[in-house]
Protein backbone atom coordinates (compact mmCIF):
# COMPACT_ATOMS: atom_id res chain seq x y z
CA UNK A 1 0.00 0.00 0.00
CA UNK A 2 1.25 3.70 -0.09
CA UNK A 3 1.03 6.14 2.73
CA UNK A 4 -2.32 7.71 1.36
CA UNK A 5 -4.22 4.39 0.98
CA UNK A 6 -3.42 3.58 4.87
CA UNK A 7 -4.36 6.96 5.64
CA UNK A 8 -7.56 6.44 3.24
CA UNK A 9 -8.75 3.30 5.36
CA UNK A 10 -8.83 5.66 8.95
CA UNK A 11 -11.76 7.82 9.99
CA UNK A 12 -12.42 10.23 12.89
CA UNK A 13 -12.71 9.79 15.77
CA UNK A 14 -10.60 6.16 15.97
CA UNK A 15 -8.52 4.75 18.54
CA UNK A 16 -4.81 4.64 17.12
CA UNK A 17 -2.62 2.71 18.26
CA UNK A 18 0.74 4.02 17.76
CA UNK A 19 4.21 1.28 18.01
CA UNK A 20 7.87 1.88 19.24
CA UNK A 21 8.81 3.78 22.34
CA UNK A 22 9.33 7.46 22.60
CA UNK A 23 12.35 7.99 19.87
CA UNK A 24 12.37 4.45 18.73
CA UNK A 25 11.52 2.71 15.48
CA UNK A 26 7.98 5.39 15.37
CA UNK A 27 6.45 5.02 11.75
CA UNK A 28 6.95 8.57 11.77
CA UNK A 29 6.41 8.48 7.86
CA UNK A 30 2.71 7.24 8.20
CA UNK A 31 2.08 9.83 10.98
CA UNK A 32 3.48 12.49 8.15
CA UNK A 33 1.07 11.58 6.21
CA UNK A 34 -1.77 12.15 8.92
CA UNK A 35 -0.60 15.18 9.45
CA UNK A 36 -0.90 16.22 5.83
CA UNK A 37 -4.82 14.94 5.80
CA UNK A 38 -8.32 15.83 7.39
CA UNK A 39 -8.35 13.05 9.86
CA UNK A 40 -9.27 14.66 13.73
CA UNK A 41 -10.98 13.37 17.10
CA UNK A 42 -8.41 10.33 17.21
CA UNK A 43 -7.61 8.44 20.73
CA UNK A 44 -3.76 7.70 20.31
CA UNK A 45 -2.72 5.18 22.49
CA UNK A 46 1.11 4.73 22.65
CA UNK A 47 4.07 4.81 24.73
CA UNK A 48 4.57 8.00 23.21
CA UNK A 49 7.62 10.41 21.37
CA UNK A 50 7.29 12.85 18.56
CA UNK A 51 4.80 11.02 16.96
CA UNK A 52 1.98 11.87 19.93
CA UNK A 53 3.25 15.36 20.08
CA UNK A 54 3.09 15.87 16.42
CA UNK A 55 -0.54 15.07 16.11
CA UNK A 56 -1.40 16.67 19.16
CA UNK A 57 0.21 20.02 17.78
CA UNK A 58 -2.25 19.71 14.97
CA UNK A 59 -5.11 19.21 16.58
CA UNK A 60 -5.52 15.45 15.39
CA UNK A 61 -6.07 14.43 19.15
CA UNK A 62 -9.12 13.94 21.33
CA UNK A 63 -7.07 11.82 24.14
CA UNK A 64 -3.67 10.20 24.62
CA UNK A 65 -3.58 6.88 26.52
CA UNK A 66 0.16 6.29 27.68
CA UNK A 67 3.04 5.78 29.79
CA UNK A 68 4.98 8.76 28.97
CA UNK A 69 6.10 10.85 25.97
CA UNK A 70 9.25 11.86 25.17
CA UNK A 71 11.92 12.26 23.54
CA UNK A 72 14.65 10.46 26.15
CA UNK A 73 17.39 13.52 26.13
CA UNK A 74 14.44 15.57 26.05
CA UNK A 75 12.38 14.16 28.64
CA UNK A 76 9.41 15.61 27.72
CA UNK A 77 8.07 16.03 24.82
CA UNK A 78 7.45 19.78 24.03
CA UNK A 79 4.14 19.59 22.11
CA UNK A 80 2.60 16.94 24.07
CA UNK A 81 3.57 18.64 26.81
CA UNK A 82 2.01 21.74 25.48
CA UNK A 83 -1.51 20.79 25.05
CA UNK A 84 -1.28 18.43 28.21
CA UNK A 85 -0.38 21.69 30.51
CA UNK A 86 -2.94 23.76 27.93
CA UNK A 87 -5.99 20.96 28.53
CA UNK A 88 -6.51 21.10 25.16
CA UNK A 89 -6.64 16.97 25.12
CA UNK A 90 -8.16 14.21 27.27
CA UNK A 91 -5.53 11.97 29.26
CA UNK A 92 -5.62 8.58 30.52
CA UNK A 93 -2.13 8.44 32.49
CA UNK A 94 -0.99 5.13 33.28
CA UNK A 95 2.26 2.91 33.76
CA UNK A 96 4.16 1.11 31.45
CA UNK A 97 3.08 -2.18 32.89
CA UNK A 98 -0.40 -1.15 32.82
CA UNK A 99 -0.44 -0.44 29.54
CA UNK A 100 1.47 -3.50 28.59
CA UNK A 101 -1.49 -5.66 30.27
CA UNK A 102 -4.12 -3.52 28.40
CA UNK A 103 -3.17 -4.37 24.97
CA UNK A 104 -2.59 -7.68 26.37
CA UNK A 105 -5.95 -8.05 27.37
CA UNK A 106 -7.32 -6.45 23.95
CA UNK A 107 -4.54 -9.11 22.24
CA UNK A 108 -6.44 -12.04 24.15
CA UNK A 109 -9.83 -10.50 23.33
CA UNK A 110 -10.28 -10.41 26.98
CA UNK A 111 -12.20 -7.41 28.73
CA UNK A 112 -9.46 -6.94 31.51
CA UNK A 113 -6.39 -8.03 33.20
CA UNK A 114 -6.33 -8.56 36.79
CA UNK A 115 -3.35 -6.76 38.77
CA UNK A 116 -1.73 -5.76 41.61
CA UNK A 117 -0.13 -2.48 39.59
CA UNK A 118 -1.39 0.74 40.45
CA UNK A 119 -3.30 -0.44 43.80
CA UNK A 120 -2.37 2.35 46.01
CA UNK A 121 -0.77 4.73 44.11
CA UNK A 122 -2.60 8.16 42.34
CA UNK A 123 -3.07 6.32 39.11
CA UNK A 124 -6.37 5.13 40.56
CA UNK A 125 -7.51 8.19 41.62
CA UNK A 126 -6.30 10.46 38.26
CA UNK A 127 -8.24 7.70 36.43
CA UNK A 128 -11.31 7.09 37.88
CA UNK A 129 -12.28 4.95 35.13
CA UNK A 130 -10.27 2.00 36.80
CA UNK A 131 -12.24 -0.10 38.85
CA UNK A 132 -11.39 -2.55 41.29
CA UNK A 133 -12.43 -6.22 41.80
CA UNK A 134 -11.98 -8.41 44.78
CA UNK A 135 -10.69 -12.11 44.31
CA UNK A 136 -13.22 -14.79 43.18
CA UNK A 137 -11.38 -17.59 45.58
CA UNK A 138 -11.61 -16.24 48.84
CA UNK A 139 -8.46 -14.89 49.85
CA UNK A 140 -9.45 -11.37 50.66
CA UNK A 141 -6.93 -9.58 47.58
CA UNK A 142 -8.02 -6.90 46.32
CA UNK A 143 -6.75 -6.40 42.23
CA UNK A 144 -7.07 -3.51 39.90
CA UNK A 145 -8.73 -4.93 36.28
CA UNK A 146 -7.01 -3.24 33.63
CA UNK A 147 -9.52 -2.73 31.02
CA UNK A 148 -8.62 -3.33 27.21
CA UNK A 149 -7.14 -1.44 25.38
CA UNK A 150 -8.89 -2.07 21.72
CA UNK A 151 -7.37 0.00 19.13
CA UNK A 152 -9.61 0.25 15.80
CA UNK A 153 -6.10 0.40 13.74
CA UNK A 154 -2.10 0.22 14.88
CA UNK A 155 0.49 1.87 12.74
CA UNK A 156 4.50 0.06 13.48
CA UNK A 157 7.29 0.80 11.38
CA UNK A 158 9.76 -2.26 11.14
CA UNK A 159 12.97 -2.40 9.36
CA UNK A 160 12.44 -5.12 6.95
CA UNK A 161 8.76 -6.68 5.72
CA UNK A 162 7.63 -8.42 2.62
CA UNK A 163 3.98 -8.17 1.05
CA UNK A 164 2.49 -10.53 2.47
CA UNK A 165 2.58 -8.91 5.85
CA UNK A 166 5.55 -10.65 7.50
CA UNK A 167 7.22 -8.28 9.32
CA UNK A 168 10.69 -8.20 10.98
CA UNK A 169 12.91 -6.42 13.59
CA UNK A 170 16.08 -6.68 13.68
CA UNK A 171 16.91 -4.15 16.51
CA UNK A 172 17.51 -5.02 20.42
CA UNK A 173 13.49 -4.90 21.29
CA UNK A 174 10.44 -5.04 19.84
CA UNK A 175 8.80 -2.94 22.41
CA UNK A 176 5.02 -3.87 22.60
CA UNK A 177 4.49 -3.59 18.68
CA UNK A 178 3.26 -7.45 18.54
CA UNK A 179 0.41 -6.58 21.43
CA UNK A 180 -0.24 -3.31 19.32
CA UNK A 181 -0.47 -5.51 16.44
CA UNK A 182 -2.59 -8.41 17.67
CA UNK A 183 -4.76 -5.47 19.88
CA UNK A 184 -6.17 -3.46 16.81
CA UNK A 185 -8.91 -4.33 14.22
CA UNK A 186 -6.42 -3.64 11.54
CA UNK A 187 -2.70 -3.04 11.33
CA UNK A 188 -0.55 -0.81 9.18
CA UNK A 189 3.26 -1.68 9.18
CA UNK A 190 5.43 1.06 6.84
CA UNK A 191 8.96 -0.64 6.22
CA UNK A 192 12.66 0.68 5.12
CA UNK A 193 12.58 -2.68 2.95
CA UNK A 194 9.71 -4.57 0.90
CA UNK A 195 11.39 -7.94 0.02
CA UNK A 196 10.31 -10.58 -2.14
CA UNK A 197 8.10 -13.10 -0.32
CA UNK A 198 11.12 -16.23 -0.84
CA UNK A 199 13.23 -14.26 0.97
CA UNK A 200 12.03 -15.55 4.56
CA UNK A 201 12.29 -19.57 2.83
CA UNK A 202 15.54 -18.96 1.86
CA UNK A 203 16.88 -17.34 4.93
CA UNK A 204 14.80 -19.06 7.61
CA UNK A 205 17.74 -17.99 10.47
CA UNK A 206 15.33 -14.84 10.39
CA UNK A 207 12.52 -16.08 11.67
CA UNK A 208 13.51 -15.54 14.55
CA UNK A 209 12.98 -11.49 14.16
CA UNK A 210 9.44 -11.83 13.25
CA UNK A 211 7.18 -11.20 16.37
CA UNK A 212 3.98 -11.68 14.96
CA UNK A 213 1.78 -13.70 13.00
CA UNK A 214 1.05 -12.30 9.24
CA UNK A 215 -2.67 -12.62 9.24
CA UNK A 216 -2.36 -9.52 12.20
CA UNK A 217 -0.85 -7.24 9.17
CA UNK A 218 -3.38 -5.91 7.07
CA UNK A 219 -1.16 -3.52 4.98
CA UNK A 220 2.56 -2.71 4.32
CA UNK A 221 4.12 0.50 2.79
CA UNK A 222 8.06 0.44 1.83
CA UNK A 223 9.39 3.69 3.27
CA UNK A 224 12.91 3.68 3.71
CA UNK A 225 13.81 5.93 6.42
CA UNK A 226 10.13 5.76 7.66
CA UNK A 227 11.02 6.22 11.15
CA UNK A 228 13.15 8.96 10.97
CA UNK A 229 13.63 10.96 12.49
CA UNK A 230 13.36 8.36 15.45
CA UNK A 231 15.69 5.61 14.83
CA UNK A 232 15.48 2.03 13.45
CA UNK A 233 18.15 0.01 14.60
CA UNK A 234 20.44 -1.99 13.27
CA UNK A 235 19.67 0.27 10.76
CA UNK A 236 19.92 3.69 12.13
CA UNK A 237 19.52 6.30 15.33
CA UNK A 238 17.72 9.18 16.06
CA UNK A 239 18.35 12.52 14.90
CA UNK A 240 19.00 14.18 17.55
CA UNK A 241 19.69 17.48 16.12
CA UNK A 242 16.54 17.51 13.94
CA UNK A 243 14.63 16.19 17.44
CA UNK A 244 16.40 20.02 19.03
CA UNK A 245 15.65 21.86 15.97
CA UNK A 246 11.82 20.28 16.48
CA UNK A 247 11.59 21.31 20.04
CA UNK A 248 12.90 24.63 19.66
CA UNK A 249 9.78 25.41 17.54
CA UNK A 250 7.56 25.17 20.46
CA UNK A 251 8.97 28.42 21.61
CA UNK A 252 8.80 30.11 18.87
CA UNK A 253 5.81 32.38 17.39
CA UNK A 254 4.52 30.40 13.99
CA UNK A 255 7.09 27.49 15.03
CA UNK A 256 5.15 24.47 14.33
CA UNK A 257 3.46 25.62 10.74
CA UNK A 258 7.22 26.78 10.52
CA UNK A 259 7.74 23.24 10.86
CA UNK A 260 5.24 21.68 8.99
CA UNK A 261 6.21 24.39 5.63
CA UNK A 262 9.48 22.94 6.23
CA UNK A 263 9.05 19.07 6.95
CA UNK A 264 5.49 17.99 6.51
CA UNK A 265 3.85 19.89 4.12
CA UNK A 266 6.41 18.85 1.14
CA UNK A 267 5.71 15.54 0.98
CA UNK A 268 8.07 12.80 1.58
CA UNK A 269 10.46 12.96 -1.20
CA UNK A 270 10.89 16.14 -0.30
CA UNK A 271 11.31 15.43 3.90
CA UNK A 272 14.14 13.11 3.09
CA UNK A 273 16.25 15.91 1.05
CA UNK A 274 15.78 18.43 4.11
CA UNK A 275 16.47 15.52 6.72
CA UNK A 276 20.20 15.82 5.03
CA UNK A 277 18.88 12.63 2.56
CA UNK A 278 18.68 8.46 2.64
CA UNK A 279 22.88 8.15 3.11
CA UNK A 280 22.79 10.69 5.75
CA UNK A 281 19.98 9.23 8.06
CA UNK A 282 21.44 6.01 7.89
CA UNK A 283 24.71 7.22 9.03
CA UNK A 284 23.43 8.53 11.97
CA UNK A 285 24.84 6.67 15.10
CA UNK A 286 23.01 4.12 17.18
CA UNK A 287 22.05 5.39 20.58
CA UNK A 288 24.13 3.31 23.13
CA UNK A 289 22.75 2.33 27.12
Amino acid sequence: MTPTEIVSQLEDGMTIGIGGWGPRRKPMALIREILRSDLKDLTVVAYGGADVGMLCAAGKVKKVVFAFVSLDFIPLEPFFRKAREGGAIEVMEIDEGLMLLGLQAAAMRAPFIPTCIGLGTDVLRCNPELKTIDSPYGDGREWLAMPALKLDAALLHVDRADSRGVCQIKGPDHYMDDLFARAADRTFVSCDELVDTDFFHRHPEEARYVFWERSETTGVAELPGGAHPSSCAPLYGFDVAHFKEYAASVKEEGGWQAYVDKYVAVGEARYLEQAGGLDAIKQLPLPIF
